[in-house]
């Protein structure tokens, strides 16, 4: 049977045995030694909400896990255009291996706690630890997937899915449980209305509408304008078709 390692029973280091990120994130992948050597180099942050973290077309000098937060990917087009295409949460890897320049912006959604380390470090690790390759490409393919669904919520699914699916992908991915259905789910919404109707292709008044009558319909619950309970996650994935 494999035990898992924690503070009480491991060679781990200091600076990662309190974390829980690890056992889903990527350093899962390192043996405690190589925890150990990772660690040398490592250091923690909390960033406050609206702080780019990655500039478009920026030289990649490091790479970041993210312990809590949510942190959002955007494009911009020549005439300053914006447009979200992705969101990352814990314990996403923050950074494009295998690629000198970012293509695209990472900022803050929320406040964010990262820990970062310099590219040299994971890129020599990468070939030292195979099994640190495979984690990156199963967290790259997961994303991929990710993205597919998205691109079919965009093209073909009414304005009212298009919500529903977005209030379900965030619970799941805050909460990985949540899909489970054992009881009411709270958040706050990691982004505001504006970057909410610009993520899924609608107007803040339509999104505005629609929450208005998932709340109505008793699918969902909002306090403060942000705070979101879904007292039955299946009942809002039957909403979302999915």
């Amino acid at each position: 049977m494999n035990v898992r390692q924690d503070i009480h029973n491991s060679d781990i280091p200091v600076l990662c045995q309190a974390c829980e990120a690890r056992h889903r994130g990527v350093c899962g992948a390192l043996a405690p030694e190589q925890l150990l050597a990772l660690s040398k180099h490592s250091s923690k942050h909390e960033i406050a909400a609206g702080t780019e973290l990655i500039g478009d077309s920026e030289p990649i000098t490091t790479f970041s896990n993210m312990l809590s937060g949510v942190v959002k990917l955007s494009k911009v087009l020549s005439d300053g255009r914006q447009q979200i295409v992705g969101l990352q949460f814990a314990p996403d890897f923050l950074g494009r291996p295998f690629k000198s320049e970012s293509t695209l912006n990472a900022v803050a959604a929320t406040p964010v706690s990262l820990c970062s380390f310099p590219r040299s470090v994971i890129d020599r690790m990468i070939k030292e630890a195979p099994e640190l390759e495979h984690r990156l490409l199963k967290q790259t393919l997961d994303e991929l997937d990710e993205a597919r669904d998205w691109m079919l919520t965009l093209g073909r699914k009414t304005a009212a899915e298009k919500v529903a699916s977005f209030l379900h992908m965030v619970a799941i991915r805050i909460d990985p449980e949540a899909s489970a259905g054992d009881g009411p789910i709270t958040y706050d919404l990691p982004l505001t209305r504006a970057d909410i109707a610009d993520f899924l292709g609608l107007t803040i008044e339509t999104v505005s509408r629609q929450m208005t009558k998932l709340r109505k319909d008793g699918v969902i619950e909002i306090e403060n304008n942000r705070q979101i309970t879904i007292p039955d996650i299946a009942r809002l994935a039957k909403r979302a078709n999915v």
